[in-house]
């Protein structure tokens, strides 16, 4: 009998961050359910550590993130938190700067990652999705960005998040009014990849997340680092972006993809 796949496994801020991976999928749940998966600031300040790990010591080469239960993906920010976390000016910029940190964490994550959301998806929570590479959700999803009914404004890098993933009318729409909006209408906006029926949502998300693991990961992260170096018009990006693409010419993945195509089998990569 062969090996039973590895399967890795790690939890972060108290258990309120529980990361896996399994056959380099990795998955990221929120997992603070009795609060809709609202994030806590040690929730956010964990993000980056845990994106991290699962790239890096669990080789996962996509991850999938989710929020615990079957109901919410996230109500964003944990208010409660406020009158201590952001009690003033300072706290506010700190609280601010972890916000930034998780979002940039995910945006910039060496391999792409995939928000599959059902129930709620407000304020931060739409934040992290919007800064995902891809995004699914079922029917029951609705969106919000209640900054402006909270006196609050968003890091000017989720903005621009918002910017890229809505769209320039729909990004301004949910930043100067705060209304819902549903998921039948973010997926004919193209925010959505796939919309699906209630209880699919989990199979179509591990599904593309297994497409992508089996491709060749260098070519994966040179394309991620190519799409963000034209969003952003960053020449660094752009030539590391160049330098990975270029050494995919001399890998092993490239030969064994030449190989498996002339050998009419499934390739199997593994990143070098």
């Amino acid at each position: 009998m062969g090996r039973p796949p590895m399967k890795l496994t790690n939890d972060f801020a108290g258990n309120r961050l529980r990361a896996a991976a399994r056959d380099h999928v990795g998955t990221l749940i929120l997992d603070n359910p009795e609060r809709k998966n609202a994030i806590t600031l040690s929730m956010w300040r964990a993000i980056p550590e845990a994106i991290h790990w699962l790239a890096t010591e669990a080789s996962a080469r996509v991850i999938v993130l989710s929020g615990a239960g079957d109901k919410d993906f996230s109500a964003g920010a944990d208010i409660s938190e406020f009158p201590t976390v952001r009690r003033d000016a300072q706290t506010a910029r700190d609280y601010e700067a972890a916000n930034s940190a998780a979002f940039a964490a995910i945006r910039s994550a060496r391999v792409p990652v995939i928000a599959a959301i059902r129930g709620i998806c407000y304020g931060g929570g739409f934040g992290l999705a919007a800064a995902c590479d891809l995004r699914l959700a079922d029917e029951t999803a609705a969106f919000a960005v209640p900054a402006a009914r909270l006196g609050l404004a968003y890091p000017a890098d989720a903005v621009r998040d918002f910017l890229f993933s809505l769209g320039p009318q729909l990004a301004r729409k949910a930043l100067y009014t705060g209304a819902p909006m549903t998921a039948p209408e973010l997926a004919i906006k193209g925010f959505l990849l796939e919309m699906t029926p209630p209880g699919a949502l989990d199979g179509a998300a591990l599904e593309l997340a297994g497409t992508i693991a089996r491709n060749a990961p260098l070519s994966v992260q040179a394309g991620k680092l190519a799409l963000r170096a034209a969003e952003t018009n960053d020449p660094v990006l752009l030539s590391d972006a160049t330098v990975i693409g270029a050494s995919t010419f001399d890998s092993a993945d490239y030969a064994e993809g030449r190989a498996a195509f002339a050998e009419k089998r499934k390739p199997v990569f593994i990143g070098q």
